[in-house]
């Protein structure tokens, strides 16, 4: 991805006395979140994935409302893809949730147990990272995946959706937060934020919130990520490419790449662009271009792949433009090292993809792409958490930093130390006169 240039922050006001009380209640919930049993914060999960399916019908009709209020406004068509909520998409979302409570328990978890010394000993335990502050537009199925991850990993939330998800968002925590009233965990671990002054105020609440996760456009992500001194995780750009090697099974090439392109062209996992090989690109393209062409795919491409077929011109800019929707971008390339250099002078380190028959090519594609998901032979709509087995996720982070693809449970804990002496202290060592053992003991 080519340097961004630095802007100046935009002023931030300063949250009000309404918000402060919020989120200060919704840290002190998850105080005593934190403390709660494994039983206790699973059953409190089913409890809300109970109260989401009571309240099914009236979620619909919320979406139903703002699918309306959209069309109305002329909101784009990837948002309006992210925002619909039907049923086949709840009930998958209330699955994931049952699926959180099954996951195993992230706290209490013993990473290191240690003597330094006799009667000295270190424990590395994990515990929840304390408050987050999630932003995110047009997802109401975000509130329920990231607040079942939150209070499974003993977490508060301030949630944020955008204004044409109101009267979804709102449905959907007034369900959780009922789960909750029928649970150990109390309903202020949960709270909705409703007006662009208390998003705007959520980035100034850095001693309640410990961690900001936008889900959105890039605009939305670079303006917190500008704007805030609490940690934030996330991904500005989902450009993701699929590489076609010379050596390639071609119907099964097509295969991946119609899916990957169209299977839900509004997600940050879709496709953007299509690199193929020199060699290969006449055959690939000749099945590939009336297959994109029947799923109503429009191809731009630059001098190469049009004359094989590709209609429209590529730009420079259609290789850093993350599309969202059904148009993709395609190059011809000379060979593996060229696909890699074009990954990594666009791409957005999010997750690309290779189809080869060449188990060395693969292996070559695998380390030599520095992305958060790289894929042999399938489709870039498989980075999900859900996909992936963590129930759901709170969304997926592009840093090289763990956590890194998409983020579960395991991301949302952060471990203490606990040292345990007996009248030990440092001046001893310092003079000699005691040793360290450093013994590990069994976790």
């Amino acid at each position: 991805m080519m340097p961004t240039v630095p802007r100046p922050a935009v002023s931030v006001p300063d949250p009000s006395p309404d918000l402060l009380q919020r989120a200060a209640a919704v840290r002190r919930a998850a105080m005593d979140l934190g403390r709660l049993s494994d039983g206790e914060r699973r059953q409190a999960v089913l409890a809300m994935a109970d109260a989401l399916q009571a309240e099914a019908e009236l979620i619909a009709a919320a979406n139903a409302a703002d699918l309306e209020a959209a069309a109305a406004d002329g909101l784009a068509p990837a948002l309006v893809a992210r925002l619909k909520l039907d049923a086949g998409k709840l009930a998958g979302a209330i699955e994931g949730v049952r699926q959180v409570a099954q996951l195993p328990d992230p706290l209490g978890v013993r990473q290191l147990h240690r003597e330094l010394d006799q009667g000295l000993v270190l424990e590395r335990l994990s515990v929840p990272l304390g408050v987050l502050g999630v932003i995110f537009e047009a997802r109401p199925d975000a509130v329920m995946q990231i607040a079942s991850l939150a209070v499974r990993s003993g977490n508060g939330a301030l949630l944020k959706g955008g204004r044409e998800a109101s009267r979804s968002c709102t449905a959907i925590l007034a369900a959780l937060r009922r789960g909750l009233a029928a649970s150990a965990v109390a309903p202020e671990t949960l709270a909705l934020l409703t007006s662009r002054e208390e998003s705007l105020g959520l980035l100034k609440l850095d001693g309640l919130v410990d961690l900001i996760i936008p889900r959105g456009s890039n605009a939305l992500v670079r303006f917190i990520q500008d704007n805030t001194r609490i940690p934030v995780l996330g991904h500005a750009d989902g450009i993701c490419h699929l590489y076609v090697d010379r050596e390639v099974d071609i119907l099964q090439a097509v295969r991946v790449a119609i899916d990957a392109k169209t299977q839900y062209p509004a997600a940050c996992n879709a496709i953007e662009t299509l690199l193929v090989h020199r060699e290969v690109a006449p055959a690939f393209l000749q099945q590939a271009l009336p297959a994109f062409a029947a799923a109503g795919v429009s191809l731009r491409g630059d001098a190469d792949s049009r004359a094989l077929g590709v209609e429209q011109a590529a730009s420079d800019d259609d290789w850093r433009t993350e599309y969202s929707d059904l148009v993709l971008a395609v190059r011809v390339v000379d060979d593996l090292p060229q696909a890699l250099e074009h990954i990594r002078r666009y791409g957005s380190r999010h997750t690309d993809a290779i189809c080869t028959t060449n188990a060395a090519t693969a292996e070559t594609f695998l380390r030599g792409v520095d992305s958060a998901g790289v894929y042999v032979n399938c489709s870039t709509r498989f980075a999900d958490g859900f996909r992936y087995g963590f129930g759901a996720e709170v969304g997926i982070s592009t840093q090289t930093l763990p956590p890194r693809g998409p983020v579960g449970l395991e991301g949302l804990v952060t471990y203490r130390y606990l040292l345990r002496g007996d009248g030990h202290i440092a001046a001893d060592y310092a003079a000699g006169g005691r040793h360290f053992s450093h013994r590990d003991l069994p976790l």
